[in-house]
C-alpha cells in the first residue's frame, strides 16, 4: 500500500514536472523568439496588391506577375460547403483549437526526431499556414516552426477567425497561377464561387497540398481520389448528408483551363521586363502596383513570332519525321486511372477503401463519346486538355491511321481528318542530312492512342507537324534609337523558356564580315574597289596547328575588289583585309557598334564571324549601319508606373542616345516626338557607311541574297551568315526604318544542314515583307564625302575621262584610288581611233 502511494504521488510530480518543463519551453521560446517576431497587427490592414503589368508602347498587355490579385474575397462571399471543404482537407479544428493543433504538432515533433532537424508535413493549422504564407519564409527549418507557432498564438489574440480564413483563402496558390479561391474558381470553371458545385468546391479544396501534383488539368485522375477523400472527411465531419455526398462523388470531372489572355504574345519579353522589375524593385515588383511600359510595337511583334515560327516548322518538314510526342495514351479517365501512380496519396487511400471505389465510379461518370468515334474519350480529351498549344501546332490524337489519310481529335472534340497531302512529307527522319524511306500509309506515320501535332493552313485545311528540332530568334529595331521594336526568342515560350535573342552566344559567321570591310573603308587605306587576292593562305592560328581557311564553295576566284568580294562572301578576302588593317586596330574600331571587346577573339579567325556573340548585339551593330553610323544602344523600357489609371506616377523613364543625321557636329541634344534626346556619337564615317550600305545591296542583288529580290524593294540590304558545318544560320538587313536580324540552330550545337540563305533569310523575308508592306522605299541621302567615279573592274583604279568603258563606283572624296595607266601610247591612240578604255578588245 504504502509502496502504491508512493508510486502515485511519483508520477504526479513527474507530470507536474513535465508540465511545468513544457511551460517553461513555451515561455523561454516566446522570450528568446519574439523580439525577432514580425508584428502581427500588421495583417489588420493588409491589402491585396496590383500585380507587376507589362505594355507594349501603345498599351496593350503582354504580361502579368505577382501572386497577389484583385480578386479578394470577403469571408461572408465564402460559401459554407467551400469553408467545409477546406477544413475537412486542411484543419477540422479549425474554429475549436487556439491557433496550434496539439496532435499536429507531436506529429512535427516525431518527424524533427526521426529527420534530424527537417520538418515536412509539421502539422500546420490554417492560422500557421497564415503566418508561414504573409509574414514567414518557406524554408522547412525548427526555428521557423517555432516563430510559426508563436505567430499562430499571437494571430489568434489579435484576428478573428473569419479574418484569418479570409487572409488564407485569399493568399494561397491553388496552381496554374491562380492565387486565392476567387481565381481558382475563374481559371478552372469560368464562374464565381457562388455557381459551383459541391464536387468542384471539393476539387479546389484538394489543391493547397500539391497544386501541381492534385490539378484537374495535369492529372484528373489523382485529382479525383483527392477530391472523393474531402467528400468522405465531409460526410464523416457532418457536413453533408449522405445524398450530398453520392451524388458529388459521382460527379465527373468538369475542370478547364480559362486563363486570362494577354492581348500580345511576347512571353520573352514579358519575361526581360519581370526580371528588369526584380532586380531594380525586389520582390515588391510583384505586390507594388508597378506597370511596366516597354518598346515593343504591338503590330509588328506578332508578326516577328509568325514568321519565326513558321520558317522553323518549314524547315522542319524538310528535315522529316521523329514520332508523336506520346503513344498508347487510355482512351477513358477510368482505363488511366488504373494507371496512375499513387504516391503522395497514402493519406487518402488509408482512409477507407470507399475512397479508390468512389474516385474510380466518378472516372466511369466522366466518359465522354464524340460522334465518329467508338467509346469513351474522357482520357483524351483531359489530355489534350492539359497538352498546351505550341505556336500555331494544335495537339491531337490519333483516333484512326489506316490506308493514306489520318483522322485525329483535337480539343474541345473537333474530329479532323488529315489527307495523304497533309502526310507524305514524313519520311523518317535520320539525321540533319538524310531520312529515311517515305511511308506508304498513314499507320507508317502514328497509331491509335499516339500525340501528335497538327498545323492548320492559310486554306484551311490541316497537316501533320511536329515541334520543331531547330531554335531560332528574330529580333527588330528601330535604328535611330536602339528600341526593341519586337523580339522572340525561340519557337515558343511554353516549349522553352530560354531566350535565344538575348542569352545564346553563337558564331557570327559571315554577317560579321561587313563590319571589317567598313573598318577598311573608314580607315581610308581601301575602298571598294580595292582588289585583294582570293587565293589559298596558311597562317598560325596561335597553337602548334597550321591554319588554311577556305571558301565555302570551295573554289578561288584571284584578284578580287571588295564589293565583289562581299557578295559572295568571300573568306579568303576577308581574312586578307583584317590582316592588312591590324587585329588590335580593327577590335578598337568594333567598340563603337557596341561589342565587347572581350568577347572578340584575338585572331584573324575574326574575319569570318568566329566571335560568339547574341542575335540582339548583332542587330544592334547593324542598327548603326542602318543609321549612318551613330551608337546607338538596345533598350526595351521606355517607363514604369505605379498606381492606376487615375492615379499614376512614373517610378522610371528611359533616356536613349539617338542618331541624328542632320545634326551638326556639336550639337548635343534633339527633340524628337515632343522628346528630347541626347545626340548619339558617331562611331564610322557617314561617307564609309553610305558606301557600304550600297555594297550590301549587291549582296541583295547578285549575291547570297538574291531571295531577297522577291520583296520587290530597292531600299533593303542586308548579310546571309552560315558558321561550319552549319551550325548557325543567319540573316541580317534593314532599311532606314526597321533592322531586323534572324539566327536559326540547334540548341545542342548539332548541324542545322542548311544555309543562312535556306533557312534564315526566308524567316527575314516573311516578316519584312509584311512589316514594310505599304510603306514608301527610303534610301539614305549621299553624304558630301561621297562621290561616284568609273573604275577599271579588273584592277579597280579610276578611268580618265578620254578613257571609255569601266564601271561606275564609290569613294570617300578624299581617299580615290590612283588612275588606271594607259597601256598603249597616246599617238597610237590617235592614228587608231581607239580611246583606250584599257581592254584589249578596244585595239583588237
Amino acid at each position: 500500500m504504502k509502496f502504491l502511494k508512493t508510486l502515485v504521488v511519483s508520477v504526479l510530480w513527474l507530470l507536474v514536472s513535465l508540465s511545468a518543463a513544457g511551460v517553461m519551453g513555451v515561455v523561454g521560446a516566446a522570450l528568446y523568439f519574439a523580439p525577432g517576431l514580425p508584428d502581427v497587427r500588421q495583417l489588420q490592414d493588409f491589402e491585396l496588391q496590383t500585380p507587376l503589368r507589362i505594355f507594349t508602347r501603345d498599351g496593350k498587355l503582354i504580361g502579368e506577375f505577382g501572386e497577389e490579385r484583385r480578386t479578394p474575397v470577403e469571408y461572408a462571399e465564402i460559401p459554407e460547403e467551400l469553408i467545409d471543404a477546406l477544413l475537412a482537407a486542411e484543419d477540422a479544428t479549425y474554429f475549436d483549437h487556439a491557433g496550434v493543433d496539439p496532435k499536429g504538432l507531436l506529429r512535427a515533433a516525431v518527424e524533427l526526431a526521426a529527420s534530424g532537424g527537417d520538418i515536412q508535413s509539421g502539422g500546420s493549422t490554417i492560422t500557421m499556414q497564415v503566418a508561414r504564407n504573409y509574414l514567414l519564409t518557406l524554408d522547412q527549418t525548427f526555428t521557423r516552426k517555432i516563430r510559426e507557432i508563436l505567430l499562430a498564438l499571437q494571430m489568434e489574440q489579435i484576428l478573428s477567425k473569419p479574418e484569418i480564413l479570409e487572409l488564407y483563402v485569399n493568399k494561397i496558390y491553388l496552381g496554374n497561377r491562380a492565387y486565392g479561391i476567387a481565381a481558382a474558381s475563374e481559371v478552372y470553371y469560368d464562374r464565381p464561387l457562388s455557381e459551383l458545385t459541391l464536387a468542384e468546391k471539393a476539387m479546389i479544396a484538394g489543391l493547397p497540398k500539391a497544386p501541381s501534383a492534385f490539378n484537374p488539368l495535369a492529372n484528373a485522375e489523382r485529382a479525383l481520389i483527392r477530391r472523393n477523400w474531402i467528400l468522405f472527411r465531409m460526410r464523416e465531419l457532418g457536413y453533408i448528408d449522405e445524398a450530398a455526398y453520392e451524388e458529388a462523388v459521382q460527379a465527373p470531372v468538369t475542370a478547364r483551363r480559362h486563363l486570362a489572355q494577354v492581348e500580345v504574345e511576347a512571353d520573352y519579353v514579358a519575361e526581360m521586363a519581370r526580371q528588369f522589375a526584380i532586380d531594380r524593385y525586389g520582390d515588391r515588383a510583384y505586390t507594388g502596383g508597378y506597370r511596366i511600359h516597354t518598346t515593343l510595337d504591338s503590330e509588328l511583334q506578332p508578326l516577328a513570332g509568325r514568321a519565326l515560327a513558321g520558317g522553323l516548322i518549314e524547315y522542319d518538314t524538310r528535315h522529316g519525321w521523329r514520332g508523336p510526342e506520346q503513344t498508347d495514351i487510355p482512351r477513358s479517365l477510368a482505363e488511366a486511372q488504373e494507371r496512375t501512380d499513387r504516391e503522395g496519396l497514402e493519406e487518402e487511400l488509408a482512409e477507407s477503401p470507399e475512397i479508390m471505389q468512389t474516385a474510380r465510379r466518378a472516372a466511369e461518370r466522366s466518359q465522354t463519346e464524340i460522334e465518329g468515334i467508338e467509346g469513351d474519350v474522357s482520357n483524351w480529351l483531359q489530355v489534350l486538355e492539359r497538352t498546351p498549344a505550341l505556336g500555331p501546332l494544335k495537339p491531337a490524337i490519333v483516333v484512326e491511321s489506316a490506308g493514306r489519310e489520318m483522322r485525329v481529335l483535337a480539343r474541345g472534340g473537333q474530329l479532323i481528318t488529315l489527307p495523304w497531302s497533309g502526310l507524305e512529307w514524313a519520311d523518317p527522319y535520320l539525321s540533319p542530312y538524310s531520312r529515311g524511306t517515305p511511308p506508304n500509309s498513314a499507320d507508317d506515320i502514328a497509331q491509335r492512342g499516339s500525340l501528335v501535332r497538327i498545323l492548320q493552313g492559310e486554306d484551311d485545311s490541316w497537316r501533320l507537324s511536329q515541334r520543331p528540332e531547330a531554335e531560332g530568334s528574330l529580333v527588330v529595331m528601330d535604328p535611330d534609337s536602339g528600341a526593341i521594336l519586337a523580339l522572340q526568342g525561340g519557337f515558343d515560350f511554353d516549349a522553352s523558356k530560354f531566350n535565344r535573342a538575348t542569352q545564346a552566344r553563337r558564331q557570327a559567321g559571315s554577317i560579321f564580315k561587313p563590319f571589317v570591310y567598313l573598318a577598311a573603308i573608314d580607315s581610308g587605306e581601301m575602298n571598294p574597289a580595292s582588289v585583294v587576292n582570293d587565293a589559298p593562305v596558311v597562317l598560325q592560328d596561335g597553337s602548334n596547328e597550321l591554319w588554311r581557311p577556305s571558301n565555302s564553295s570551295g573554289d578561288f576566284l584571284g584578284p578580287t575588289r571588295l564589293r565583289v568580294a562581299l557578295a559572295r562572301s568571300r573568306n579568303l578576302v576577308t581574312i586578307r583585309v583584317l590582316q592588312s588593317l591590324g587585329l588590335e586596330r580593327t577590335i578598337a574600331f568594333l567598340e563603337g557598334f557596341g561589342l565587347d571587346p572581350d568577347q572578340l577573339p584575338r585572331g584573324l579567325s575574326l574575319a569570318l564571324g568566329s566571335a560568339s556573340l547574341t542575335p540582339l548585339e548583332m542587330t544592334n551593330a547593324y542598327a548603326v549601319l542602318a543609321n549612318g553610323g551613330f551608337q546607338v544602344s538596345p533598350w526595351f523600357i521606355d517607363r514604369v508606373t505605379r498606381g492606376d489609371d487615375e492615379d499614376t506616377s512614373v517610378v522610371d523613364e528611359a533616356s536613349p542616345r539617338i542618331a541624328c543625321r542632320d545634326c551638326s557636329d556639336d550639337q548635343m541634344m534633339v527633340e524628337r516626338d515632343g522628346e528630347t534626346y541626347e545626340v548619339a556619337p558617331r562611331v564610322a564615317d557617314p561617307a564609309a557607311v553610305y558606301i557600304l550600305r550600297d555594297m550590301l545591296r549587291d549582296v541583295v542583288e547578285r549575291g547570297t541574297a538574291r531571295k531577297a529580290l522577291a520583296l520587290e524593294r530597292g531600299d533593303i540590304v542586308g548579310k546571309t551568315g552560315t558558321t561550319n558545318d552549319q551550325r548557325d544560320a543567319w540573316f541580317a538587313g534593314f532599311n532606314s526604318d526597321l533592322v531586323a536580324t534572324t539566327w536559326v540552330g540547334k540548341d545542342n550545337n548539332e548541324s542545322t544542314a542548311e544555309y543562312g540563305s535556306q533557312v534564315a533569310l526566308p524567316i527575314w523575308m516573311d516578316f519584312m515583307g509584311q512589316a514594310l508592306n505599304g510603306q514608301p522605299e527610303r534610301w539614305p541621302e549621299r553624304p558630301q564625302g561621297v562621290v561616284s567615279e568609273r573604275i577599271d573592274p579588273d584592277t579597280g583604279r579610276r578611268l580618265r575621262d578620254d578613257q571609255g568603258g569601266g564601271i561606275e563606283e564609290l569613294f570617300m572624296a578624299d581617299h580615290l584610288p590612283g588612275f588606271q595607266p594607259r597601256r598603249v601610247e597616246q599617238e597610237v591612240e590617235r592614228e587608231s581611233g581607239s580611246q583606250g578604255t584599257g581592254a584589249y578588245e578596244a585595239i583588237f
